[in-house]
């Protein structure tokens, strides 16, 4: 079971996450997580291009090491990178000395000051650890999941998921992964054309 949109009080529950941006302006903060990954992070690259959005990718170490060539891609583009640990490991049944010590490797390909943990499960204590590592560190949550990585949901409901519960200011979390694809590759175009629509702009979290 998961929370399409994320209730206030979780937010102040962990005041430490960063969860949304400034919810006063017409910007939706699109972040795409598990890549880099051949095909599906190209196609990514295409949409966003074509809509002139700019977008947040927290990558996995270990697919930059496997796709350096795709990661490029990322970069160039003008995105934002962020670090989703080397192996995505869940926080929540990883010990701290095992977690911290994945984020690093991670952070040597990356060098990125964003980290997002995977599942969006992290104890306090790896929060403190990665802190101390790396004190210019921002943990970035989201406020609205797409649900794409949940192959028992159609593509219709992914996009509603997301058309129907972003407003400005709100950080909308999909994956450019291949068990994401078919909900991604159908609710993405659908998602950014209706907000183009409606006036909204896309920024990287490093635009903010």
């Amino acid at each position: 079971m998961y929370l399409v949109k994320t209730p206030r009080l979780l937010k102040k529950l962990y005041p430490e996450l960063t969860w949304d941006i400034n919810m006063d302006n017409r910007c939706i903060y699109l972040t795409f997580d598990d890549g880099p990954i051949p095909i599906v992070t190209p196609f990514v690259l295409n949409i966003l291009q074509q809509y002139q959005a700019k977008a947040t990718f927290f990558c996995i170490g270990d697919n930059v090491r496997k796709h350096p060539d795709v990661f490029e891609q990322v970069k160039n583009a003008g995105h934002a990178i962020g670090n989703h640990t080397y192996n995505h490991l869940k926080g929540w049944k990883t010990d701290d000395k095992t977690y911290l010590e994945n984020f690093l490797q991670a952070d040597k390909l990356l060098a990125t000051n964003l980290f997002r943990p995977p599942y969006g499960r992290i104890k306090r204590s790896q929060v403190k650890l990665l802190k101390e590592a790396k004190p210019d560190l921002k943990l970035m949550m989201w406020n609205v999941l797409s649900g794409d990585f949940d192959l028992n949901l159609k593509p219709e409901k992914c996009l509603n998921n997301v058309v129907k519960n972003a407003v400005g200011g709100d950080v909308v979390l999909f994956h450019d992964s291949l068990k994401a694809r078919e909900r991604m590759e159908y609710a993405l175009p659908k998602a950014l054309e209706f907000w183009s629509g409606e006036g909204y702009e896309f920024k990287s979290l490093s635009e903010k």
